[in-house]
Order: structure tokens, then C-alpha cells, then sequence
């Protein structure tokens, strides 16, 4: 298969040019195809010269193949099924969240999931391999809804800070302004907490920062997240408080509320405690119940009260709006199956 055009920088773009005799302004030009206008096929670029094109059809292709699928939900979102460059996968999932004005784009990183949250489903595939910063931007440069999107958050299938080297290049696509020239201040990236990469995400991106937190006591923590045992949620925490979020760059801890696990006054007081003067929000999630795994939501009221609780006490919290949950688009609902079995079955 020939080399993709999509997911390489616009210095990559003017290496190649020049490594084939070409002018070192194509790599400019073809950015701007690639990026700005979103072209499919070489043939497309018509201020490049008919050699040059015929030149760069040799060896490489724009890349960024369509979705295989799609499903509506009866509330508007809508999840994509992607194929992936690794035959190991069925799928890549990305989703497309409508509210009011606002359009986000729920983008994946990697196939599967290494970090084991026993409440995903994404991990319930396993590791599958990491996307190419090309798979990446094409998950945005594909939908539908591409010229309507306001902001994209890396909370798909995968741990983003596992796949940092690709995860970096495809931020770099997304806020560069020979790419497609998007502030940081709309793009959030999402980690259960892998320190060492969070030094090198906070000195070398803009982007917000959202942490999978869901308990705040270490011992239970382990019980559902694996990775607590390498990274302790209250290491992650001190790590937090090096960095300057007082200004528009935004630090939130995502928590998943389980019914008696997680949601009692107990654990709010704790919360407090841990993330005691540290400028940050918590989105409190609702629970959607998988297969085979024994924990309920909370119900609503021992939600609302749980919120008021950390609003009272200062804590910015808010809960998040639950959307997608007829065609498994929720939080930690992705695994490619659904969509790719209906792709084979025909329905």
C-alpha cells in the first residue's frame, strides 16, 4: 500500500518534496491540500505541476480512508466505524456529540486499550496497536460533520499518552496554522494518569487536560484501574500541582459514579482533601452498565447530592449529559464490534 500524505507535518511534506526533486514549496502546497481543503486524491492538487503529481502518485496516496459505517442515536450523536491500517483490529470508533452550538468530535488513539478499566469496553478488546497521526486526523477530516465541529477531545478508544509520538504529531496537524490552524483551547486530551508522559504533554502542547480519576482513595482505585498500582492517583495529583492552570487552560478529572463504590459522602470528603487548592473541575459521569461486570449507577438523587456537596465546598462540579446511550456511543462503551457487525450483517 502507498505511503499516506495525511498525518505528516508540513516539514515531512517539504523533506519528501525535495528528496524527490521537487520544489521545496510543494510540501507547502500539499499541507494546504491535505489540511485546509481536505482533498482525497493526488489528482486533486491542480496548482502542483502534472509531474509533480504524477511524481508523487509513485510512491504515495492522501490516505484517510472513509468510514466503513455509521449509526444515529435518537438524540443526534452519532458514532463512526473507521477501518483501521492494523488487520488485527475490527474497528476504530469516533463519535460526534451535537449540544446547541457546540459539536465535538470524540476522537480514538489506538485501537483497543492496554490500561484494563475494568468498566470499558474498549479494553475488554485488549491492545489492539496504535493509530498513525494520519488515522488520527482523519477521523476529524471524514465525518460528516467536519465544518461544523467547535472542539475535538481525545476520550476514545485508547490511552492518548501510551501513543504520544503519534498523538503529538496529529496535535501538531490540528493547531498549526499550515494545518488546520485550530486553538488548543479546543482540543482536550484525556489520560488515566501516566507520569512520565504528563511532564512532556504540559511543556510541549497547549491543549486542556482531562484525568480519569473515579476514587480517590488508592487501595479502591486499584480495584477497577490497574494502572493505580504503577501511578497512584495521589502521585498524579502532586505531579498536577507543578503546572499553572490559573490561566485558559483547563485541568478536569473525569469520575465514573458507581452505585456504593464511589459515590457516598465518604468519598467527597476525600476528593476535597486530595484536590484541595488545586485550580481544576470534576464532570461527574453516569454509569452505563456493560456485560458481565457486577457494579450499578448511582442513582440520580445520590448524584445530584454528591455534586452539591463539592459545589458547596468550592470544587467546580458538573455532570456531564449522558447522550448516544442507544447506539453505545457513552463513555467507555466503544469497542467496534456493534458497528462492525452490522457493516457485515447488512442491518
Amino acid at each position: 500500500m502507498k505511503e499516506w500524505l495525511l498525518g505528516k507535518t508540513r516539514e515531512e511534506l517539504t523533506a519528501l518534496c525535495v528528496g524527490m526533486g521537487l520544489p521545496r514549496f510543494t510540501g507547502g502546497q500539499i499541507a494546504q491540500w491535505v489540511y485546509k481543503k481536505g482533498v482525497t486524491e493526488i489528482g486533486q492538487m491542480t496548482n502542483l505541476s502534472i509531474t509533480a503529481r504524477e511524481k508523487l502518485g509513485e510512491k504515495y496516496q492522501v490516505g484517510g480512508p472513509e468510514p466503513l459505517t455509521s449509526q444515529l442515536s435518537s438524540d443526534g450523536t452519532r458514532k463512526y466505524l473507521f477501518p483501521s491500517l492494523n488487520a488485527a483490529t475490527t474497528g476504530i470508533e469516533a463519535v460526534v456529540i451535537p449540544d446547541d452550538d457546540r459539536a465535538t468530535l470524540c476522537i480514538s488513539s489506538q485501537a483497543g486499550c492496554q490500561m484494563g478499566c475494568q468498566f470499558c469496553m474498549t479494553a475488554r478488546m485488549g491492545f489492539r496497536g496504535n493509530l498513525t497521526a494520519g488515522e488520527i486526523a482523519g477521523q476529524f477530516l471524514r465525518v460528516e460533520e467536519t465544518g461544523s465541529l467547535t472542539n475535538v477531545v481525545y476520550m476514545g478508544m485508547g490511552e492518548p499518552f501510551n501513543n504520544w509520538q503519534e498523538v503529538s504529531r496529529s496535535l501538531e496537524i490540528f493547531t498549526s496554522d499550515w494545518g488546520f490552524a485550530w486553538s488548543p483551547r479546543r482540543i482536550t486530551v484525556s489520560s488515566v494518569g501516566i507520569l512520565p508522559m504528563l511532564d512532556t504533554f504540559m511543556h510541549t502542547t497547549q491543549a486542556h487536560l482531562a484525568i480519569s480519576l473515579h476514587n480517590p482513595f488508592d487501595a479502591e482505585r486499584t480495584l477497577l484501574m490497574p494502572v493505580q498500582k504503577a501511578y497512584p492517583i495521589s502521585r498524579v495529583v502532586r505531579q498536577l500541582r507543578q503546572y499553572d492552570f490559573h490561566g485558559q487552560r483547563r485541568l478536569s478529572f473525569e469520575y465514573i459514579m458507581f452505585d456504593g463504590w464511589n459515590d457516598t459522602q465518604r468519598h467527597a470528603a476525600a476528593l476535597l482533601q486530595l484536590l484541595r487548592g488545586l485550580e481544576c473541575r470534576i464532570n461527574l459521569i453516569r454509569f452505563h452498565a456493560i456485560p458481565d461486570f457486577p457494579m450499578k449507577p448511582s442513582p440520580d438523587p445520590v448524584i445530584e447530592a454528591f455534586k452539591e456537596r463539592l459545589n458547596n465546598a468550592g470544587l467546580i462540579t458538573t455532570v456531564r449529559a449522558s447522550r448516544g446511550m442507544d447506539i453505545l456511543a457513552a463513555c467507555g462503551m466503544l469497542s467496534g464490534k456493534q458497528l462492525n457487525a452490522q457493516r457485515l450483517t447488512g442491518r
